[in-house]
C-alpha cells in the first residue's frame, strides 16, 4: 500500500463510510440514525462544501463555461418548508441534487484547468453520494425517478456550482436532517429507557 496519495486515502475512507452506512440501512430497514442524530456529521459536510467553494475561488482565472450549467434555485421559505412532509422534502432535495450532479458532469467536460477540474470532481463525488443516500430513505412505495423539474437558472461561472452546492447542504439538507432527527432520535432514546420504568 506504499505510495498511496493522501487524496486517494481520503476518498477510500469516504467510500468505506458510505458503504458501511448503506449496509447499515439494509439491515432490517434500519434508519439512517448516525447521520441524522449525530449533528457533527452534517456540520462536517457543510465545512467540506465551504472548503471546496473557497479552494475553487483560489484557482487561477477559470474560463466561462461555453455551455452554461443549469443549476437548481435552492433558496426556500422556512415557513413553507415546515409545512411539507418529509417525503416531499426528500424528493425536492433529490431533484436539486440530480440537477447539480448533471451540472458538475457538464462542467467537467469543459474545464481543462487542473485546479478547477479537481474541485469539480470532488463536488461531483459529494453531491452524488448524497443523491444515492437520499434515494435509500423513502416513506412511499416504489423507486425514486428523476422526472422532476425544479426551479433553475443558467450559470456560466464554475464558482456558481460550488455556491449552489454549499447553499443546498447548509440549507435544505441540514434542515431535512434536523426534521428527521426529531422523530428518529427520539425513537432511539425511547428504546434505551430503563425497562423497570412503567413496570407494574
Amino acid at each position: 500500500m506504499q505510495g498511496r496519495s493522501p487524496q486517494l486515502s481520503m476518498e477510500l475512507n469516504r467510500l468505506l463510510l458510505l458503504t458501511s452506512f448503506l449496509l447499515h440501512m439494509e439491515e432490517g430497514r434500519a434508519s439512517p440514525t448516525r447521520l441524522v442524530c449525530d449533528n457533527r456529521l452534517i456540520q462536517k459536510y457543510i465545512g467540506e462544501a465551504k472548503d471546496m467553494e473557497k479552494r475553487v475561488g483560489q484557482c487561477q482565472v477559470l474560463p466561462a463555461l461555453s455551455c452554461p450549467a443549469v443549476l437548481p434555485l435552492v433558496d426556500f421559505s422556512l415557513q413553507q418548508w415546515k409545512s411539507k412532509s418529509n417525503e416531499t422534502k426528500r424528493r425536492e432535495i433529490l431533484c436539486d441534487l440530480a440537477l447539480l450532479v448533471g451540472a458538475a458532469v457538464g462542467a467537467q467536460g469543459q474545464v481543462t484547468e487542473s485546479c478547477g477540474a479537481r474541485q469539480l470532481s470532488q463536488l461531483y463525488q459529494h453531491a452524488n453520494s448524497f443523491l444515492l443516500l437520499l434515494q435509500t430513505f423513502s416513506w412511499e412505495a416504489g423507486p425514486w425517478e428523476s422526472g422532476c423539474s425544479p426551479r433553475s437558472m443558467e450559470q456560466t461561472h464554475i464558482t456558481g456550482i460550488f455556491l449552489t452546492y454549499r447553499q443546498l447542504v447548509q440549507g435544505k439538507l441540514r434542515f431535512f436532517f434536523h426534521d428527521l432527527a426529531k422523530d428518529l432520535c427520539k425513537q432511539g432514546q425511547a428504546g434505551d429507557t430503563d425497562p423497570q420504568c412503567g413496570a407494574p
